[in-house]
């Protein structure tokens, strides 16, 4: 007789001896269409996780946290010689990964390049060997919980071809998951394979040309809740994990009024987890859980917008998750922003003013500081951090001198380790000078411009036609000069250029009575773009830019050269 302390022991007891032959130990995707659960040793497994962003190598310092959030699984894009610590950090804790694969191409351009899955035998056999290699090494570690193939690829053969060819790459990309399913799953009948994807309409593809895996997955963001009525008027046929899912998205969102994606707050991303969870878990006997992104401490435009650890710090989003994954109740908590104002628009180098509303549920005294970010301006991802004058809910900062849209972000710490994090759009303009522009719509000449390329044509007059849009560009070589004609013999006080991206390390302002005999006036070996303001007196009819070192590999280029009278 089989004596137990509970009914809990009982009904543990009965699932073990009632478990299906094969399937007490390993991870195995059980039930019937509608009632399907994962299933791990035996026990049903909710996927309750988050994608892994810190080297395989500190997974030890991470995951006990993770494991206090509730987490119970990991997700990776890649499985290599370097994945071990991961795994081995994860089952120490009672977590398992969801080891994954990259294929080529990826999400879009940049992902990995283009691959014609019709006819490149040697990529796919290639690919077949390195996944046979690591199912191999990897098949026993009681770390895994699944295998993984391929991250948004049948979405992302669209950046690499179009129409019937586009057709024929996605059904040969299908055909070919199948092939690595069942290379998996002979190596390996103990864990399920599956395959990810950004789009719902890519199961179409597996559904008809990739029947050996166990599941689906799908990487969905502003679309989370829709991913159910999908699967039902899609007619599928087996359940689905998300493998990526948070707020959404920066191509999901619309614009702010400087046209850029307009950015959820900190209170909104913390919603969005915890709304999107709820749609995960709603399509019961179906979806079999998630993993939100993302778990990292990189601190840069990406990472303010998906990382619940910014630079390690933890966020609303943070403890969203915690909440709905049933972890461990928070001894404290992020300070809150509810309100952020910032002008429209700022002079370059000129004072910002920012008004905040913020409180910390923990009473804890606030620390803020401020960063500024190019991405809509050349596609930087960094954060350049500001200083920042602190007088009660107004922050006071220096705007940068380049022209165009930045996003400038103030971040609150309470000194606990939490952060609150709020990011809007400034346009920054060319200050005004005191002062008649006297090179207005006068006469123009260059050595040179460019006459082709988007956006072309550069002409010269565009420098001097008052419109702050419009620029000068020359050829991608040294010397090139800009001459204005002032039509007469002129005193000027102040001279301002406006540069474009493409700067003028080193050049001088020349002037002239008859564009032939030239004089420097002003002239620097250390010019760094955005707006020059330089303050000379001189009297002549020709003003010109002679440039001799640029500050990039193109040309030079100029929105504006302003010469102004007092």
């Amino acid at each position: 007789m089989v004596r137990v302390r509970s009914i809990g022991t009982v009904v543990a007891v009965l699932a073990g001896l009632l478990a299906p032959v094969g399937l007490a130990s390993g991870v195995h995707v059980t039930g019937s269409p509608g009632n399907w659960q994962l299933v791990v040793d035996g026990q049903p497994w909710t996927v309750k996780g988050l994608t892994w962003g810190p080297p395989a190598a500190d997974a030890p310092r991470y995951v006990p946290e993770l494991q206090s959030m509730g987490v119970n699984t990991l997700r990776t894009w890649g499985t290599d010689g370097s994945t071990r610590p991961l795994l081995d950090a994860a089952a120490a804790h009672g977590l398992r990964v969801i080891n994954g694969f990259w294929l080529q191409p990826g999400g879009g351009p940049g992902s990995g390049g283009c691959v014609n899955y019709v006819t490149d035998a040697q990529y796919k056999s290639g690919m077949l060997a390195t996944i046979r290699q690591w199912v191999t090494a990897y098949r026993d570690h009681a770390g895994v919980l699944m295998w993984n193939v391929g991250n948004e690829s049948i979405l992302g053969l669209r950046n690499c071809y179009s129409g019937t060819e586009l057709e024929n790459q996605r059904v040969a990309y299908a055909r070919y998951l199948n092939e690595a399913a069942r290379a998996i799953h002979a190596i390996d009948p103990n864990h399920p394979v599956t395959n990810t994807d950004a789009w719902t309409g890519a199961w179409a593809y597996l559904k008809a040309y990739t029947p050996d895996l166990d599941l689906y997955a799908v990487n969905s963001y502003g679309n989370v809740c829709k991913v159910r009525q999908d699967w039902i008027d899609g007619g599928y046929t087996k359940p689905y994990i998300l493998t990526e899912a948070g707020p959404p998205g920066e191509w999901e969102v619309p614009p702010d009024a400087q046209g850029v994606p307009s950015e959820p707050t900190d209170v909104q991303k913390r919603d969005g987890y915890t709304q999107a969870w709820n749609c995960i878990t709603a399509h019961g006997g179906v979806s079999l859980g998630g993993t939100f992104f993302h778990y990292g401490t990189e601190y840069d435009f990406g990472a303010v917008w998906f990382n619940l650890t910014p630079a390690g710090k933890k966020r609303l989003s943070f403890y969203s998750v915690q909440r709905a994954f049933g972890g461990a109740t928070p001894a404290n908590t992020p300070p809150v922003i509810t309100s952020m104002n910032t002008p429209g628009s700022v002079a370059a180098g000129a004072q910002v003013t920012i008004d905040v509303a913020a409180t910390d549920p923990d009473g804890d005294p606030l620390v803020w500081s401020a960063a500024w970010n190019s991405k809509y301006l050349d596609n930087s991802g960094g954060l350049g951090g500001t200083p920042v004058q602190v007088d009660g809910n107004r922050l006071t900062l220096t705007a940068p001198d380049r022209l165009g849209v930045w996003k400038v972000y103030v971040m609150a710490e309470d000194g606990r380790g939490n952060i609150g994090i709020e990011t809007r759009s400034v346009r920054v303009v060319a200050p005004r000078p005191d002062g008649v522009n006297v090179a207005l719509g006068k006469p123009t000449t260059a050595s040179s411009y460019q006459q082709s390329g988007n956006g072309a044509p550069f002409p010269p007059g565009n420098a001097t036609d008052g419109n702050a849009s419009s620029r000068w560009a020359s050829d991608w070589s040294d010397p090139q000069w800009l001459s204005v004609d002032l039509g007469a013999v002129t005193t000027f006080h102040h001279v301002q250029l406006v540069w474009e991206a493409a700067f003028g390390r080193a050049y001088e302002l020349q002037v002239s009575d008859n564009g032939n005999d030239w004089r420097a006036v002003y002239g620097t070996t250390s010019g760094n773009g955005g707006v020059d303001a330089i303050d000379v007196t001189a009297t002549a009819r020709y003003v010109r830019v002679h440039a001799t070192q640029r500050g990039t590999g193109w040309g030079y280029s100029l929105y504006e050269l302003g010469v102004y009278r007092r």
